[in-house]
């Protein structure tokens, strides 16, 4: 059973999307209409016909609520130097308007923002100093470290030494901010996609540190989540998400 559940004072997962069954007939109709309409005044525009329809709440997915989770603690942290360590692309490039990020990846890239410095390596043996950075973040990549999936060297022990490297490099005080696959079920490897983690490897990671608040993802709810509702379905997945302390030193 989970030892860390402090709520964290976010939206409440919206409900699932409506559904565009029942409604394909009227808005095939209406689709008709508009489109005779827009036919006799163009406005000097080329049609093509494509009938769309996406209708009903605006979709979401577990994705938004790993980078609301991040979004929120980094507001809090305020840091000054952020380490990324593998997430989500588009959100960083978000993040470059606001912050210095530091940013490792084992594929060679070129950085669009003066804001962002990228090195091209391996997670486990990171070329950095010790306690050198205010927030370490990691979204949806621990699981993959070593497997080979991205062209990184195959070493299955790959995420316990990346997660080393990223407690190595950040600052008393620090935050770790990560989300990673979690089930309730044996744990599992699904090579060479992803490794899916029990509850008790990921705190065995975070081992030394403080936990400031842990929440879980459900895709069977499509939202946040309790410890009981995670799956127990073999092979499947749901979404943990972690923010940890390092220990600040003792004077």
């Amino acid at each position: 059973m989970p030892s860390c559940r402090k709520p964290f004072p976010l939206e409440s997962p919206p409900g699932e999307a409506a559904s565009n069954e029942g409604l394909t007939r009227e808005g095939q109709k209406n689709y008709q209409k508009h489109l005779a309409i827009l036919k006799k005044n163009p406005g000097g525009f080329h049609i093509f016909e494509e009938p769309l329809f996406e209708m009903g709440a605006h979709p979401d997915n577990f994705i938004d609520y790993e980078c609301s989770f991040a979004t929120a603690h980094i507001n809090l942290a305020k840091p000054q130097k952020i380490l990324d360590v593998g997430s989500y692309r588009r959100f960083i490039l978000g993040l470059l308007a606001h912050f210095q990020i530091t940013s490792i990846d084992v594929r060679k890239r070129v950085t669009v923002s003066a804001n962002e410095i990228i090195i091209t390596g391996d997670a486990k043996k990171l070329d950095l100093p010790s306690h050198s950075f205010d927030v370490v973040l990691s979204l949806c990549a621990l699981e993959h470290f070593g497997l080979g999936r991205y062209g990184d060297e195959i070493d299955f022990h790959a995420d316990r030494k990346a997660f080393a490297e990223m407690i190595r490099v950040l600052k008393p005080g620090g935050r770790l901010i990560f989300s990673t696959t979690i089930t309730r079920a044996q744990p599992a490897i699904v090579f060479n996609a992803h490794r899916i983690y029990n509850h008790e490897m990921l705190q065995a990671f975070c081992a030394g540190l403080i936990c400031v608040e842990e929440k879980f993802y459900s895709h069977k709810t499509k939202g946040y989540c309790l410890w009981g509702e995670i799956t127990t379905a073999p092979q499947w997945w749901d979404v943990y998400l972690g923010c940890w302390e390092k220990k600040a030193k003792i004077k």
